[in-house]
């Protein structure tokens, strides 16, 4: 599991895999500098990310750290500023197709509906969707009543004990493989999960630790387990159809994105507690 310490990131800790080089050569003049790039790569690059002749971004509501709306209904986060960044870069002009929940968001992506998404990495979703490395790092926690007898994550998974998490969300896949005793509730997206919670009468409810406190704020009577059940390694994630060319450009997209402060800076702008930035990896091993 990733450490969620605070991490520093620099441009030397930035490796670019050999496997890559070629990706390189392809990248759009606007992403790679002018003349680095044939009319022939950048054309196949762009026919490859967006074949509808604009760049279709999932962005998914449902997790309160990496996108929202603003006061006047609009997308607002991390996400969309990433977004945002990589149409620019590649000269495509953005279309934003907004949903509620995670797992919509992976289904419009591995449908080729949408031509880049934002993830929780998940090996279940790996079948269809090419994940860049990790660029931000959520925990997910446990959150009971206050007189709940459960005081420790170990304590969880027992017979008898209902935990709600929102419908195909990475909590979901998580801990339906870990979880052997416990029984799994499914809530219609991640931000309802608490109000399940309660009209179900269970025992424990799981997700984003930000979300979870924003409800026991609104809610009295609830409390959060005192440490962390997961990581989430958030990334960026487009269909595997559209090549390894286009995977490895979106990966290299990623690492410049946080070795420059880019996404550091997103969090601070959009007043993100409690998520870090994922550290740097080598591109061949992410992509491997």
């Amino acid at each position: 599991m990733d450490d969620f310490s605070d991490i520093k990131i620099s441009r030397r800790g930035l490796l670019i895999a050999g496997a890559l080089s070629a990706t390189a050569m392809a990248m759009p003049p606007s992403a790679a500098g002018a003349g680095d790039a044939t009319p022939g790569a950048e054309k196949a690059l762009r026919s490859a990310f967006a074949p509808a002749g604009k760049l279709r971004a999932s962005i998914n509501l449902g997790n309160p750290i990496l996108a929202g709306k603003d006061t006047s209904g609009a997308p607002r986060g991390v996400s969309v500023d990433l977004a945002r960044e990589f149409a620019s870069r590649l000269g495509l002009e953005l279309e934003l197709l907004v949903v509620d929940t995670a797992g919509k968001s992976v289904d419009a992506v591995a449908a080729g509906n949408a031509d880049i998404g934002f993830f929780a990495i998940d090996p279940k979703r790996g079948a269809q969707i090419a994940f860049t490395p990790p660029y931000v790092l959520i925990e997910g926690f446990y959150l009971v009543k206050d007189d709940s007898p459960i005081h420790r994550n170990e304590e969880v998974d027992a017979s008898g004990t209902r935990v709600v998490v929102g419908a195909g969300s990475a909590y979901d896949l998580y801990l339906t493989r870990e979880l052997k005793h416990a029984e799994i509730l499914r809530s219609p997206s991640s931000p309802t999960v608490v109000d399940t919670f309660i009209e179900a009468r269970a025992e424990v409810a799981a997700g984003v630790k930000q979300q979870l406190e924003a409800d026991a704020r609104r809610i009295s009577g609830l409390r959060l387990l005192d440490q962390r059940f997961m990581v989430i390694r958030q990334a960026m994630g487009v269909p595997k159809s559209r090549g390894a060319e286009a995977a490895a450009y979106l990966a290299q997209f990623v690492e410049e994105m946080k070795a420059s402060g880019f996404v550091a800076a997103a969090l601070a702008r959009h007043g993100i507690d409690g998520a870090a930035v994922a550290p740097a990896e080598a591109l061949g091993a992410a992509l491997s």
